[in-house]
């Protein structure tokens, strides 16, 4: 504990520091440390331990766009060409005296 009486904050040099970073191995005071992961680290190391690497997208995640595209108007198409022909293969005899159709022709004698 002698070493950390000594030391000071890197950020705030009039401050006395109240850990070290396990990662940068800085002495740092108690507004410049945060505890992560059950360990306490400088704000430079947590912002470096949280950015996420950027996954490279090799040429078959290229391809595989426009294939998904290309799938999604296919099933598109096939959704309302599938309710097309259950709406064509209704009987006209199903619609017959319903109320609108009474409604529409009963408005013109009134």
């Amino acid at each position: 504990m002698s070493v950390m009486v000594a030391q000071r904050c890197l950020n705030h040099p009039s401050r006395e520091a109240a850990a070290r970073c396990p990662e940068c191995a800085g002495f740092f005071c108690r507004e410049c440390i945060t505890e992560h992961d059950d360990r306490v680290i400088c704000s430079a190391c947590l912002a470096r331990l949280s950015v996420l690497p950027e996954k490279k997208r090799g040429s078959r995640g290229r391809l595989l766009i426009p294939f998904y595209l290309l799938m999604g108007i296919v099933c598109a198409w096939l959704f309302f060409y599938c309710i097309g022909r259950v709406l064509v293969s209704t009987p006209s005899s199903f619609h017959e005296g319903t109320v609108w159709k009474r409604d529409m022709l009963g408005s013109g004698d009134d």
